[in-house]
């Protein structure tokens, strides 16, 4: 349950901090194109099954590749709209990434077959005192 609130808290609203916080005089704009990035997830449908609840969509999903996020990575020194995009599809990625790495910390058997399972339990290692 806290996984699903969180999880949802960093696509809607953090990104409403964000755009607030950084570009204040244009925040509601800069908000809708950051929640537009939610759009990447449309390559889910390429998955069978479409939704699996223990599944990590980094370096599963194409669009969630770490050849997207370099990609998304390289935006961000665009102009504007495209470094707004780059960064809503970054942190989107983040997003899931901090899911994955949740769902590892509760049940690590679940990501057994993960693409990203390396860069997961690195993460938990190096946060782990």
């Amino acid at each position: 349950m806290i996984q699903t609130i969180i999880h949802y808290f960093l696509h809607f609203g953090m990104p409403l901090i964000i755009a607030y916080t950084f570009f204040r005089s244009d925040y509601k704009r800069v908000y809708l194109i950051l929640l537009a990035t939610m759009l990447v997830d449309l390559d889910h449908l390429l998955a069978t099954p479409i939704f699996s609840p223990n599944r990590c969509s980094i370096n599963f999903h194409p669009l969630h590749t770490y050849y997207a996020m370099a990609v998304y990575a390289v935006m961000l020194f665009l102009p504007k709209p495209y470094k707004i995009i780059g960064l809503g599809l970054l942190l989107h990625t983040l997003t899931d990434l901090n899911d994955c790495v949740m769902t590892y910390l509760n049940c690590p058997q679940c990501l057994s077959d993960a693409s990203a399972r390396e860069v997961v339990e690195w993460l938990v290692r190096a946060k782990s005192p």
